[in-house]
């Protein structure tokens, strides 16, 4: 009743294209990853201008440790200007930090990486605890 189709389909891929850059999931999921260990690093920079502490310092030590891991030896970025503010400001930098360390977290345990996901899980508790600390202030004066 029915002829066979003897040519492929116009819906059939054509095969691999060399110019065309693909990346498998893992790839794809350690550019993102350090995509948002670099903004916590970012961020974690804004506060150590803000309000130095050595916890912060070596805080944005790991973090520029695994970023460099991620991507390959390629350092970030970091920024040295000094940040201008208060308290208002640094609890905003504290619950940005805090998802982004969110962000990493999830991304981090879809990719099975321990050493970034219990730095970003660490990071979330400090920012947490950070970011509480002047509501309780707030509230207590």
């Amino acid at each position: 009743m029915y002829e066979p189709i003897r040519t492929k389909s116009v819906h059939t891929p054509a095969g691999p294209t060399p110019d065309f850059p693909h990346r498998s999931r893992g790839e794809e999921l350690d550019i993102q990853l350090a995509g948002h260990l670099a903004a916590l690093l970012a961020v974690t920079d804004e506060l150590r201008a803000l309000a130095p502490s050595g916890e912060l310092d070596t805080a944005a030590e790991r973090l520029a440790e695994q970023v460099t891991r991620l991507r390959g030896g390629v350092p970030p970025a970091r920024s040295t200007a000094a940040a201008h503010g208060g308290a208002p400001q640094t609890a905003a930098l504290h619950r940005r930090a805090h998802a982004l360390a969110g962000r990493a977290l999830v991304v981090a345990a879809s990719r099975a990486d321990t050493a970034a996901a219990i730095l970003s899980a660490e990071r979330m508790d400090a920012h947490a605890a950070s970011s509480a600390e002047p509501r309780e202030a707030i509230t207590a004066g």
